[in-house]
């Protein structure tokens, strides 16, 4: 299933990359994704977070009563305008959950945007589609946090 999505922030680019690769601001945003456990860290231009969340009430009964998501991110170099890009993965440990996106770092907007396309699979038979629908709005919820942490993190 395709999945898009749209931050903004009021920042240059540069300072966005900077705050994305900060592990301080990636705790942060697991913090206010209401994560049981978390676990952040920042290798140069990759990142890693890893948080047990609990399981959505309609599939705990599949998954158990928690679910750990994994997301990697890889950026690449700046562009001469600022701009980025990064490769996704976002999985669900021991479920046949997978997000690859792309995700573009641009000057626009109130100073920066941020565009997520990628493709949600859910590898089940029968039924990957049907969850892919209802985990689609998770995931970008996921994503929309970043933008809440972002906004109050630029304005210190």
């Amino acid at each position: 299933m395709d999945i898009s999505s749209r931050l903004e922030f009021a920042a240059p680019p540069a300072e966005v990359y900077a705050m994305l690769t900060d592990q301080a601001y990636l705790e942060q945003v697991c913090v206010a994704s209401h994560s049981l456990s978390y676990e952040a860290s920042v290798d140069g231009n990759r990142t890693h977070t890893s948080r047990t969340l609990s399981a959505p009430e309609s599939t705990a009964r599949f998954t158990g009563a928690t679910l750990t998501v994994n997301d990697d991110t890889t950026w690449g170099p700046a562009q001469p305008d600022g701009s980025r890009t990064a490769d996704v993965r976002l999985t669900v440990q021991g479920q046949p959950v997978t997000l690859k996106a792309e995700m573009r770092l641009t000057p626009g907007g109130k100073g920066s945007e941020i565009l997520l396309a990628g493709e949600l699979k859910v590898a089940i038979p029968l039924l990957g589609k049907k969850i892919e629908q209802s985990a689609a709005p998770a995931v970008l919820a996921g994503f929309r946090t970043q933008q809440q942490v972002g906004d109050a993190w630029l304005t210190r």
